[in-house]
């Protein structure tokens, strides 16, 4: 196939002689080029002008066949452009007649397929206390962290470590809801006795000493003399240690550094090192004797990365040896943001953020702070009944773990021990340590029915 120039075609149609085309079919891509191009414009005219006529007969043509049809048609007179005959419509068939439905025998065949998420990151494994092998005193040592998949979702990976639980201790008689004081008046002036009551019958994995009496506000007890009763508490019970200070931003790093002194080889964990405190001092203390540091922050993600990024930078502080607690608002105050925040950082961790992938600890215990919690009726007049705050008061602890159980927390310092005993029946069943009927208490989960 030859390709020719509009302007050649011309010259050729000339050199023959030729007027006229007809029954000549042309293809071809058009291409026109105004600069530079020698065409003479007045040449194309005529063959304009021939398309343009051609085009004016179709279009008329056309017309002209659609009137002959419809005209043929009203005068009955068949025409060579007649329109094909149409069929005649299909006659549907009968429908199927309906079988009689029976009632079913059996369940459909089906099985359960979770579906299946892989994380790249995983929680660092944090252990709390330390038995005579290691250098320490204690019976035994609470595991915290090491899951790669959310809480509880074992479909993705297995919870190694369920979450523990540890009872608070004060070194002076606190302040108390009825409903909780019912159960320790009789060691409240007694710490060390305090502690054992938490672990012997109340069944605590770890116990909380809260040293709130070096305060300069209470009796601003000096450091050295206050670390004493963690002494007689290291005595009274084997089960690790937590050591908090009693909030005070300038006495605080005083007391953990010398309460990490005294305890060294137990391992036990200071809590806390926050932002607005000599955080170095306690990390430096916690590293040199060998402890854990709890840090905190308030409910912030960003405060937490920074807070945890400076232990790990800064002091170096090993990263088997960070807990974090973002804060717990309890359930009537912000639980919803207390869960966002601790979820976030738990998928956060789970996706490889490695300043984030700590174990979380919750001061469950603040759901007391909550009115609903400890008063004796609502303060609003003509409010519904709030019920026996004996009942109310404990429901509101369980359901601030349970929630925060959902979101990733590994620890939870409580006080109520109806409390502690709920959240570690429904830890306990969560991860199969209960033993019923079937030798698998998640078996039904996969059972084909």
């Amino acid at each position: 196939m030859k390709k020719f120039t509009l302007e050649e075609f011309l010259e050729l149609l000339k050199k023959y002689n030729v007027e006229e085309i007809e029954g000549v079919k042309i293809e071809g891509d058009l291409e026109i080029e105004l600069e530079g191009s020698s065409i003479d414009l007045s040449a194309i005219a005529p063959l304009y002008s021939m398309l343009s006529e051609f085009s004016n007969f179709l279009y008329h043509a056309n017309m002209a066949l659609g009137y002959l049809q419809r005209l043929s048609t009203a005068l009955g007179i068949p025409t060579p452009f007649a329109a094909q005959p149409q069929l005649a419509p299909a006659v549907p068939e009968a429908a199927p007649a309906v079988e009689e439905l029976k009632p079913p025998t059996e369940l459909v065949k089906a099985k359960f397929e979770p579906y299946k998420e892989e994380y790249p990151g995983k929680i660092e494994e944090v252990v709390l206390g330390a038995t005579k092998a290691d250098g320490g005193s204690r019976e035994y040592t609470v595991t915290l962290g090491g899951e790669g998949s959310l809480a509880f979702y074992t479909f993705d990976a297995p919870q190694p470590h369920l979450p523990a639980i540890a009872i608070d201790v004060f070194d002076r008689k606190p302040m108390l809801a009825k409903a909780v004081r019912t159960h320790y008046e009789d060691v409240l002036d007694n710490p060390a006795e305090w502690a054992r009551k938490c672990v012997k019958k109340f069944g605590a994995d770890l116990v909380t000493l809260h040293l709130i009496s070096t305060d300069p506000l209470l009796e601003d007890t000096p450091a050295s003399e206050a670390v004493k009763l963690l002494e007689d508490v290291l005595q009274a019970v084997k089960c690790p240690i937590i050591v908090g200070g009693s909030g005070n931003k300038e006495k605080d790093p005083e007391v953990l550094e010398k309460a990490a002194e005294v305890a060294e080889g137990e391992r036990i964990m200071l809590a806390s090192a926050t932002l607005d405190m000599d955080w170095e001092r306690i990390a430096n203390a916690a590293k040199k004797y060998g402890h854990v540091v709890l840090s905190w922050t308030q409910m912030d993600i960003n405060n937490q990365k920074t807070l945890n990024r400076y232990l790990l930078k800064r002091v170096e502080m090993p990263r088997e040896s960070i807990v974090m607690d973002p804060t717990t608002a309890a359930l009537g105050y912000g639980l919803d943001y207390a869960f966002t925040n601790m979820e976030r950082i738990r998928i956060s961790g789970l996706k490889g953020d490695t300043d984030l992938n700590f174990p979380i600890s919750s001061g469950t215990t603040n759901a007391w702070g909550a009115r609903e919690a400890w008063m004796v009726d609502s303060p609003i007049e003509e409010d519904t009944p709030w019920g026996p705050r004996e009942l109310r008061g404990p429901i509101w602890e369980i359901i601030t773990g349970l929630t925060l159980s959902l979101a990733g927390v590994d620890l939870f310092m409580m006080m109520h021990p109806i409390a502690v005993a709920v959240l570690k029946e429904v830890f306990n069943t969560l991860g199969g340590n209960v033993k019923e009927s079937v030798e698998d208490p998640g078996e039904w989960i996969f059972m084909e029915v």
